[in-house]
């Protein structure tokens, strides 16, 4: 039986939306087909992305920055939006069950007085870790609970 497919998406598809790609194939790659687009892709993933889910054991390096576009003839059951731009510009897509926003600040832009730009991108990985993780234990969960 094939996996759900789950499609995050964010306007440029460079951070917010990798981190949350990588986090998620990382705590339930094995029940989810995982992937990650924008509405306007920015062409790259953010090397500080890489570098802070690095450091938690996340290799995001092969990641590439991809249009939604790509995904609109393709059943996808789950899409989850990570910035408030993208949850606008959001398409339906075929077979799509379920639409989740979850907000993040965009990293590079997010720095509080006295942080660094890779704090900020720490602390926002660190949310969508909270969120995602969170995610996949309830689906494991119903799951288990669907079994007994």
């Amino acid at each position: 039986m094939a996996k759900p497919t789950i499609l995050i998406l964010c306007t440029g598809n460079s951070c917010r939306s990798h981190m949350a790609e990588g986090i998620l194939r990382h705590a339930a790659g094995d029940l989810f087909d995982i992937h990650s687009a924008g509405s306007k892709p920015a062409g790259y993933v953010h090397p500080k992305a890489i570098e802070v889910l690095k450091e938690i054991g996340i290799d995001i390096s092969g990641h590439t920055s991809k249009p939604m576009s790509d995904f609109l003839d393709r059943t996808v059951d789950t899409v989850i939006t990570v910035c408030g731009n993208a949850d606008q510009a959001c398409p339906v897509f075929p077979g799509q069950i379920n639409r989740y926003h979850w907000g993040f600040d965009d990293p590079p832009k997010a720095a509080h007085p006295g942080e660094s730009e890779v704090d900020a991108f720490r602390r926002i990985r660190d949310e969508i870790r909270k969120v995602f993780e969170a995610y996949a234990a309830g689906y494991r969960d119903a799951l288990a609970g669907d079994q007994s």
